[in-house]
């Protein structure tokens, strides 16, 4: 079938007159369903709509969006798989240097807030054109929320874009409803009942019973009322239970959020994946290399989406729900296969999985009409005792992707709930993981080992990782394997003080393992962990909470993570200093530092010496799984 066109040649090449739509993407064009742009162009083609890509046009140029001429129903707006301003800016705000999702990883191709910057360059020629914004930049501004980078509460993006609707969330269902009701002459005024939908308008006379947020000058100006209002809408994100939610916005009306879309069913998914994607990059890109960010993704499945774990930093509750999803075994199965006919397919499969790999149907099974638990969460504290910990589903797929021909290994990679395999009490899914699909590290996410930072993080109790880890150590003494859990830890998160990093150093030190990288908490908009770094407070009970701040006490925190560096010395001896902690410079077993003067001949000596006594406590087996942190992605 060929790719979507990008130009107006291509467009008259393939017969089309005027276009119904056209979308504008912050990435590239890659046609591959692990991009949103290629799921929903394809699936509004598959409806008989034609439409039009424009990817990463230049927002200085107003003539750069006048491509395709004005489209037929609207423009959709993206700004990618990622927020632009994350894509941009690391957590200390510093500009990264390249960007995976353009074309040669070329940094600068896109603007910083893209959806309200291409809203405007659209907005400037095509007075009355409906536009949509869509993706998960979207998703995350779509009512006020608390922006990192410039330390202000921001108002929804729909006012700022000068867009008609957005569709947050996973959007097949509401995209094609919008298009719908578009087709049959509905102005986009009109569209104000569509699920997964946020629209504006002046007056609440035709919504009935909905809860009334506080206005956007009260949060704005008041943290309290801010932690308030993010909690009612964080208790409204189900399809089956939640709530018409309106934040009032003085004399410019009212800012109107629909409940959530209702899940695909498994059919509905594989509809979905077995549209006639292309599944590479544009030929246009060939020139620079093509697009980085598929290397990660041309040899994985992606087998569910939504994700029941429920961490407080992550914002998946906000965009794809707590409800999984999954596609069938015969839909992944023929995706696996076309897979290995690739000229560069190697005999690796390099994931299964998606927001969480294990999960493979919902939590409980009330869940699919009733909706999830607006008052408790699933796997936090302890697991739910309706919890259905079931692994059979997924082991029965890796089985059958293990037999396949061509295939020699089938890895995870999207990452597992350690929790949630403690809950199996099956134990088949952990013996086939550790014999089968580890190549001699797993990926495991404990994040912190101080119960109280957990707890604000929405994560198990430290003794429940323990308890995986001899788990898994036993089952790769019984089956000969000599593999290591590779832990996934944070520094800074909401509640963690320096006395909890030495705690996360000490565990370290007795676990004789130094991390590669250390990833400080990112307030990235509309997660329960943002709310807490912004106002002070956990929305859940409206305790306050300790909020590591001050970039250099987010330094020493990082650093206590990477004590034997010898270029974090001096920010680890003040964090112990001031933590009270001098029992741990000294040269006892116990100790973190020695405590020599940093003078240059005594830093030489130093690290010579550290060095050494590194060598000693981490043997040469365990020192090698520092190497995969080299490596990209991480899971919850």
């Amino acid at each position: 079938m060929g790719f979507l066109p990008m130009t107006r040649r291509e467009m008259e090449e393939q017969g089309i007159r005027q276009l119904d739509f056209v979308y504008i993407s912050g990435d590239a064009y890659v046609d591959h369903p692990s991009f949103g742009t290629a799921i929903i162009t394809r699936l509004l083609q598959s409806r008989g709509y034609t439409v039009g890509i424009i990817a990463q046009p230049d927002w200085r140029d107003d003539a750069s969006i006048r491509e395709f001429g004005e489209p037929r129903l609207g423009f959709l707006v993206s700004a990618g798989n990622m927020d632009s301003m994350v894509n941009h800016y690391t957590v200390s705000k510093k500009r990264r240097s390249t960007d995976a999702y353009s074309p040669g990883g070329k940094m600068g191709l896109r603007p910083d807030r893209a959806v309200i910057v291409y809203g405007n360059l659209i907005r400037r020629t095509y007075k009355h054109t409906p536009v949509i914004l869509g993706g998960i930049e979207a998703s995350l501004r779509r009512l006020a929320h608390y922006d990192y980078w410039s330390d202000q509460v921001k108002r929804s993006v729909l006012l700022d874009s000068g867009a008609d609707l957005i569709s947050y969330g996973m959007g097949e269902r509401s995209i094609i409803e919008i298009a719908e009701a578009l087709e049959s002459g509905l102005s986009v005024r009109d569209l104000t009942y569509i699920p997964g939908t946020v629209c504006r308008t002046g007056s609440l006379e035709n919504i009935p019973d909905p809860i009334v947020l506080p206005d956007y000058e009260t949060v704005r100006s008041d943290k309290r009322a801010y932690a308030e209002s993010f909690w009612k809408q964080y208790q409204n994100t189900d399809p089956f239970t939640a709530n018409v939610m309106v934040e009032p916005y003085g004399n410019q009306g009212y800012i109107v959020q629909n409940p959530p879309a209702k899940p695909l069913s498994q059919q509905e998914m594989d509809d979905v994946y077995d549209l006639p994607y292309m599944r590479t990059w544009h030929p246009s890109y060939d020139a620079a290399g093509g697009v980085p960010a598929i290397s990660e993704i041309k040899f994985s499945l992606t087998s569910n989406r939504g994700c029941f774990g429920g961490c407080n930093f992550c914002a998946l509750t906000f965009h794809q729900g707590r409800i999984v999803q999954t596609r069938s075994h015969e839909s992944i199965l023929k995706e696996a296969k076309a897979m290995t006919q690739e000229k560069d397919f190697k005999g690796y499969i390099h994931d299964v999985g998606g927001p969480t790999a294990d999960f493979r149907h919902p939590s409980c099974n009330k869940q699919l009409t009733k909706g999830v638990c607006t008052n408790r969460q699933c796997l936090f504290p302890e697991p739910c005792r309706n919890l259905d910990a079931d692994h059979s589903d997924y082991v029965a797929l890796l089985r059958k992707l293990r037999a396949l021909p061509k295939v020699k290994k089938v890895f995870i990679r999207s990452g597992i709930r350690f929790d949630y395999v403690l809950a199996d009490k099956k134990d088949v899914f952990l013996k086939e993981l550790v014999q089968y699909h580890i190549s001699g590290q797993l990926r495991v996410a404990p994040e912190h080992v101080a119960d109280e930072v957990l707890r604000r993080m929405g994560k198990p109790k430290h003794r429940i990782y323990e308890a995986f880890l001899k788990k898994f150590d036993e089952c790769n003494r019984r089956y000969g394997k000599e593999q290591y859990a590779v832990p996934y830890l944070m520094s800074s998160h909401p509640g963690c003080s320096l006395k909890e990093a030495v705690e996360m150093a000490e565990y370290l030190r007795d676990l004789k393992y130094t991390p590669e990288q250390v990833q400080d908490f990112y307030p990235t908009p509309s997660t329960l962990s943002t709310c807490m770094y912004y106002t002070g407070l956990d929305p859940r009970d409206m305790k306050p909470v300790y909020v590591p701040k001050n970039p250099h006490e987010k330094a020493m925190q990082r650093a206590l993570l990477q004590y034997r560096s010898p270029e974090n010395y001096t920010l680890v001896k003040e964090a112990l200093i001031k933590a009270g902690r001098q029992d741990l410079i000294g040269y006892g077993p116990k100790c973190l530092l020695h405590p020599a003067r940093q003078s240059a001949d005594a830093k030489k000596l130093t690290v010579s010496d550290r060095s050494k006594i590194t060598d000693r406590r981490m043997p040469k087996k365990k020192r090698t799984i520092r190497n995969v942190h080299k490596k990209k992605g991480r899971n919850s």
